[in-house]
């Protein structure tokens, strides 16, 4: 019985604890993902800013060409446009770098610079071509050194963006990872979860039926001593008639023995008889106290 109870309590308790490791695990396993998506989406916001780079970039080689070849101001536009952004995108993609290697902010810094070298070249095509120096503008750009910067910032973006890729891809994998473990621990914790509430239900299962089987032994007993104590009563019973019939036959020969030879008897045999007498009456009053006889019972015998 001690035994059940103690495993009873060790079963309650090691489930509370799985429970609660569960738990923990489960909770753990969330904040990693969330770190890890977290900054999956920090990556993705360098990649976009990046993007916004180089099309400000293009799109200032775009306007410089379309006037270029036009003379039409109207073509100026996107210049115009990508020269206003590029300064605040390259500000929020120096912010978005500040966490990352020196190798890699140094790229971001060299596309700075050369983001200004070719806003410089751009500038100097375009006003020879405002000033109506058209061949000289064309001369300028035929240096090659405006499509330098832009190979220059081609592969500086590249390697931004491969960089960005390659820690995008590993975050990747991380929180695939990540996942795939949460999920075979928290399957391998339910499992035992399960199995440890199987045991326990099982457990109380056996000790209730063994506090039935005790049940059903104790009122069996207690029949039985019940059994005993009848047959106990009634032979206490069987043997108190017996004696109050020879209570009485005693009574009834000493009252004869008195009434009959009162004034025969010498002193020292009536003060028998009347030991005698008070003998019996006792002796019933113990008979009576035994059997639990009450006391209506006693006066109405003794009437």
């Amino acid at each position: 019985m001690t035994i059940r109870k103690a495993a009873l309590q060790i079963a309650a308790v090691v489930l509370l604890i799985l429970t609660a490791f569960n738990t923990y695990l489960a909770g753990d396993h969330l904040k990693r993902i969330q770190a890890t998506t977290a900054l999956s989406l920090e990556s993705s916001g360098v990649q976009a800013g990046i993007a916004r780079v180089w099309q400000d970039f293009t799109d200032m080689e775009t306007g410089q060409r379309g006037f270029l070849l036009t003379d039409d101001a109207a073509y100026l536009q996107p210049y115009v446009d990508a020269k206003n952004a590029i300064t605040a995108d390259l500000a929020n993609l120096r912010s978005s770098l500040t966490n990352r290697p020196q190798s890699e902010q140094a790229l971001e810094i060299q596309l700075e610079s050369l983001v200004a070298s070719k806003q410089t070249e751009i500038e100097r095509t375009i006003d020879l071509r405002q000033q109506g120096y058209r061949h000289r503008a064309f001369l300028l750009v035929q240096t090659n050194q405006g499509k330098q910067y832009t190979d220059q910032a081609r592969s500086l973006v590249s390697s931004l963006s491969s960089l960005e890729n390659s820690r995008f891809a590993t975050l990747e994998k991380q929180r695939d990872a990540t996942s795939s473990q949460a999920m075979s621990q928290t399957i391998a914790a339910n499992l035992g979860l399960l199995v440890l509430t199987a045991g326990l239900f099982l457990l109380i299962r056996f000790h209730q039926r063994a506090l039935e089987q005790q049940a059903a032994q104790s009122r069996q007993a207690l029949a039985e001593r019940d059994s005993q104590l009848e047959k106990r009563i009634r032979l206490m019973s069987d043997a108190g008639d017996q004696t109050r019939a020879q209570i009485a036959v005693i009574e009834e020969s000493v009252r004869l023995l008195l009434e009959k030879y009162d004034g025969f008897l010498p002193p020292l045999g009536y003060a028998c008889a009347q030991q005698i007498k008070e003998a019996t009456a006792q002796l019933e009053q113990l008979r009576n106290h035994l059997l639990g006889q009450p006391e209506s019972d006693l006066h109405e015998q003794a009437a």
